[in-house]
């Protein structure tokens, strides 16, 4: 896996130095515990981790045929942290249409379900998560990926979703997916830390579930409870 992944590595940054494991109790407390010792832009991978995490303390299963992975970053602007997210989740569905397209495979429709998870067919196939500690005027930011390429049960995965629209008998390696995320991840991030998230807003919304779906806002004010519909257009 590690020289086809660094064979296909674009990066200047990001990626560029890998831990890797067979077997972790999780690889976003490998990069955040150990932040200040490794470069920014570290990854670190694991096939199988048992101590995994999403957001709001719920647990991440982690069975074998997931790429789960973590990498660091750091941030000046307080402001545009909790935007990055978003980021991270555009640049590994745009990896996915990368690889496919290389690999001369479907297009598989895998959306972002606001905030941060990664649909696929209206079934959770990824999530994402960012944590951050400020020090010495930066926030240091662990962001961790975990995508589900090969465990088809008690679901999907992204390689049973191929094998159900295509006689190719190729499939989406974890290196393939890696590689092309960080490549994507390492332009996104350049011109969202220099123009913001508007220069990234268009291509955004077009990856995200939600424009034009109609929900309604349920409002209690008094003891009195009131229901608005309404149509979500952006974040």
């Amino acid at each position: 896996m590690a020289q086809s992944y660094m064979d296909a590595l674009k990066t200047d940054c990001f990626g560029r130095l890998l831990i890797w494991s067979p077997r972790l109790p999780s690889t976003h407390d490998v990069v955040s515990k150990n932040f200040i010792d490794l470069p920014v832009g570290t990854v670190c991978v694991t096939d199988v981790q048992y101590r995994g995490r999403g957001r709001v303390k719920n647990v991440w299963e982690s069975p074998p045929g997931c790429l789960m992975f973590s990498f660091t970053l750091q941030m000046e602007e307080g402001l545009k942290v909790p935007l990055l997210q978003y980021v991270v989740s555009l640049a590994i569905v745009e990896a996915i249409k990368e690889t496919c397209l290389a690999k001369g495979l479907p297009q598989l429709d895998v959306r972002i379900k606001w905030p941060n998870d990664l649909y696929l067919n209206g079934i959770k196939v990824g999530g994402i998560l960012c944590t951050s500690t400020y020090s010495s005027k930066k926030f240091n930011i662990s962001a961790g990926i975990g995508l589900n390429l090969d465990n088809d049960k008690p679901t999907t995965c992204l390689n049973a979703a191929l094998q159900a629209i295509t006689s190719v008998s190729c499939r989406l390696g974890k290196e393939d997916i890696l590689a092309a995320f960080f490549n994507n991840f390492e332009k996104l991030f350049d011109i969202f830390v220099n123009q913001g998230f508007q220069a990234l807003e268009e291509q955004y919304y077009k990856t995200w579930l939600h424009s034009g779906q109609k929900v309604v806002i349920e409002e209690k004010q008094e003891g009195l409870v009131s229901n608005t519909p309404v149509t979500i257009q952006v974040i």
